[in-house]
């Protein structure tokens, strides 16, 4: 029997990369899957090709997620599981970093992740299962990333907080940390392809295992914390980056 049977799941930030793995991935394991994202032409595409339901939403919006609750209600009354994925990137040098550029990562990367759940929470089942996106570069010091970085940090922070304050509700909160994951992301950080080329480069040899990951990786990982075989653990911080923590000196 799959996993995710009889499940109701909500990916934000479904329509592309890692999201859009995951969900992809839940429908497989038999899940009914809403996907959301900023983009109708690529929302629309998305859950055709997955055989989800997709609906227009913007996560650093609250009236849009306000909509996005109220028609998920609407369509199913509860949700099983929430994986809250949305979320934006830009490498900034800290002294060029403009208020602009700060109020949108933290809209849509904890603001928005902060008040997804909290609208969300009254249709979460008992035992439901909730995992936030955040990256390794909540705990690395890497350069330009002086928003990124603490945007993500937040998240990792809140989780710890909502699975214990969540725990009588039985709801899980889990965190997933990726690191060089390959998704469309970093066609939008404002780099040059030669920029992103040796970018790609660098951290691959960085990499312990000398590859960048693959956002079906991430899929299968969170697909895991989803679902009953991870009944027990709640609060948990999971770094899937090939070993790239392993020694933070660069060599």
């Amino acid at each position: 029997m799959s996993r995710l049977t009889n499940k109701v799941a909500v990916v934000t930030g479904g329509n592309s990369g890692i999201g859009y793995a995951t969900a992809k991935e839940f429908v497989a394991e038999g899940a009914t899957v809403v996907i959301t994202g900023r983009n109708k032409a690529a929302v629309e595409k998305a859950a055709s090709e997955i055989g989800a339901v997709g609906i227009v939403s913007d996560q650093g919006n609250l009236p849009a997620i306000d909509q996005l609750v109220a028609a998920v209600k609407s369509r199913y009354g509860k949700v099983d599981t929430l994986f809250i994925n949305a979320g934006v990137a830009a490498f900034v040098p800290f002294d060029a970093v403009t208020e602009d550029q700060f109020d949108n990562m933290m809209d849509i990367n904890f603001k928005g992740a902060f008040f997804t759940l909290q609208k969300f929470l009254p249709l979460l089942k008992e035992g439901a299962s909730v995992t936030f996106l955040s990256s390794i570069n909540a705990y690395t010091g890497m350069s330009n990333t002086s928003v990124y970085a603490p945007s993500k940090a937040a998240m990792n922070s809140l989780t710890r907080t909502l699975a214990y304050e969540l725990a009588p509700r039985k709801i899980r909160v889990n965190v997933v940390c990726p690191g060089p994951i390959s998704t469309p992301i970093f066609d939008k950080v404002g780099l040059s392809e030669e920029a992103l080329q040796q970018f790609s480069s660098a951290i691959q040899a960085r990499v312990p295992l000398k590859r960048i990951g693959t956002a079906e990786e991430v899929a299968k990982l969170v697909t895991f914390l989803s679902s009953d075989d991870a009944l027990f653990i709640t609060g948990s911080e999971y770094v899937i980056d090939g070993g790239v923590n392993l020694n933070p000196i660069f060599n």
